[in-house]
């Protein structure tokens, strides 16, 4: 699907071209293919070149200009689309039984783009409703003083060695509690802790958990996404002697491992679960589960079968 650029992403273009980075390597930190870096700064550059709250005007002016009316804004088909994501069924799937519901009706027809699009600009509440979607934006601040993957070196992308992590939480029902994961990058290995609630406490206490019997060679990094249990990210550094990094805001695929191991947890514990209602045994049960899962990647070895050559594996 197709993604128009955010603010976060324009002051992050913004800050590369001051430093000198080419178009190339913009768009490979930010996971855009070069021709998009080229034409965002072609179209919305001013006499003073590029400025990121410019260039976010410019887009912004220009896409309402081009809209036509919104098939969505029918109250009829705004229902029908609501009733269906309530189901957690996908956008795709609600544009194909739309056709057939409305047979006779060509002008209520949608596609799946149109109710991508709906929910990215007008309806971002139902993101957390889609199976890829990633939860809501977080509009309650930003963290402070934190190293982004530009700053990461290159010897993390590679995967060239053992003990740098990617962290994430798979949130439960209503978002009270939460399950945090964390996947070592070069075996897959996984550790994963149940928490009573989100706080930032409260998470970073479980990662310390999770990581603290390992030895310094096996914890060397993490990488987590940018939500606000993680905002105690520089006492965790700390207390375990890791560098901490976070991936640009709105890129879960920046840590594509744990993103990866988060869909294979939702077989045992899908959207809505209350962890509240799980117990640690059973969430001990499902990591050893999926760290004895041959993977394609390795060979058809196991995380745990490659995580235990390197002396620790529990």
């Amino acid at each position: 699907m197709a993604r128009h650029f955010t603010l976060q992403e324009r002051e992050f273009l913004y800050r590369m071209r001051k430093k000198g980075r080419t178009k190339k390597e913009i768009a490979e930190l930010m996971g855009r293919d070069r021709s998009t870096i080229y034409r965002e700064l072609k179209r919305n550059s001013g006499q003073r070149g590029y400025r990121p709250q410019q260039a976010q005007r410019l887009a912004v002016e220009r896409r309402l200009a081009s809209r036509r009316p919104r098939k969505l804004s029918d109250p009829e088909l705004h229902k029908y689309v609501e009733d269906r994501l309530e189901k957690y069924w996908s956008p795709e799937q609600i544009a194909g039984c739309g056709r057939r519901d409305f047979c006779r009706r060509r002008s209520r027809w949608l596609s799946r783009q149109t109710i991508y699009n709906w929910i990215e600009d007008r309806a971002p509440q139902w993101r957390e409703w889609l199976r890829r979607g990633g939860r809501p934006v977080e509009t309650r601040g930003k963290l402070s003083d934190c190293v982004h993957l530009d700053g990461r070196p290159k010897v993390i992308n590679r995967r060239r060695r053992y003990g740098d992590w990617e962290g994430d939480t798979v949130v439960g029902k209503g978002r009270r509690n939460a399950l945090v994961t964390l996947v070592e990058r070069k075996s897959g290995y996984a550790r994963i802790g149940r928490v009573e609630n989100m706080k930032s406490d409260t998470t970073r206490h479980s990662v310390k958990r999770r990581l603290k019997d390992l030895p310094p060679p096996l914890r060397r990094s993490v990488t987590f996404d940018n939500g606000k249990e993680f905002a105690e990210h520089k006492l965790l550094a700390k207390s375990l002697d890791v560098e901490i990094y976070f991936t640009s805001p709105g890129r879960p695929w920046q840590r594509g491992t744990n993103e990866n191991f988060n869909g294979l947890l939702r077989q045992f514990f899908p959207k809505g679960t209350d962890f509240s209602r799980i117990s640690h045994q059973e969430v001990a049960r499902v990591q050893t589960l999926l760290n004895e899962r041959p993977r394609k990647r390795l060979g058809y070895r196991t995380p745990s079968e490659i995580f235990a050559k390197r002396g620790c594996c529990n």
